[in-house]
């Protein structure tokens, strides 16, 4: 038999095996081979499929009642609600005040409160321009006398004109504008017995 004609007949053969091996005549999902990977490949269930298995027909379960994911379990109640556990407000943060704490603290309140309350929370923000109602300045007695658990849930949920920053604000940065806030109103309210005795002598 010719070289020529070996070649064209191999050829051949090997185009119909190629044929074969993927003309399945329609797509599937399935491998055309079929070797065992052991755990590598197991059957299971994909989101919004249909299942056999439940009695409802759906791939889909619902959690456990009770389920709380991982890294929301915010047990601390006061931490994260400014509340004791009667429901009453907190009189002081439940966090320890650092330079580190008041630096956030100012930076996200300069961010989120000074556009209605000013930097200085006297209420006379630049949003008080605009039409805004203005709110109440921190640097009376009402506001010095509040709860630090009070303002944290005022943040968390917002009140009368002011809304909710609970999802723009996190609980530790809402206890770091707290913190900050009453740095402010103690440097518009503070006494000769506030500074340092050793500072003192520099002050007129």
């Amino acid at each position: 038999m010719d070289f020529r004609v070996k070649n064209i007949l191999l050829l051949v053969a090997l185009l119909a095996v190629l044929i074969a091996g993927c003309g399945q005549g329609r797509p599937s999902e399935n491998s055309p081979l079929s070797i065992d990977r052991g755990m590598a490949t197991q059957p299971k269930n994909k989101p919004y499929g249909e299942s056999r298995f439940y009695s409802d027909g759906s791939a889909m379960r619902l959690p456990v009642p009770g389920t709380v994911a991982q890294g929301y379990l915010n047990d601390d109640v006061t931490y994260f609600t400014g509340k004791d556990e009667k429901g009453n407000f907190v009189k002081s943060m439940p966090v320890s005040i650092t330079r580190t704490l008041l630096k956030r603290g100012q930076e996200r309140f300069d961010i989120y409160c000074s556009p209605c309350h000013s930097r200085l929370g006297d209420g006379k923000g630049i949003m008080i321009t605009r039409g805004y109602l203005p709110p109440p300045t921190f640097h009376d007695h009402r506001m010095r006398q509040l709860p630090d658990g009070h303002i944290f849930d005022v943040i968390s949920h917002g009140i009368r004109n002011m809304p909710s920053y609970g999802h723009q604000i996190s609980v530790s940065d809402r206890w770091a504008i707290v913190a900050y806030m009453r740095a402010l109103q103690k440097s518009q309210n503070a006494r000769i017995e506030d500074i340092p005795a050793e500072l003192r002598q520099g002050i007129r």
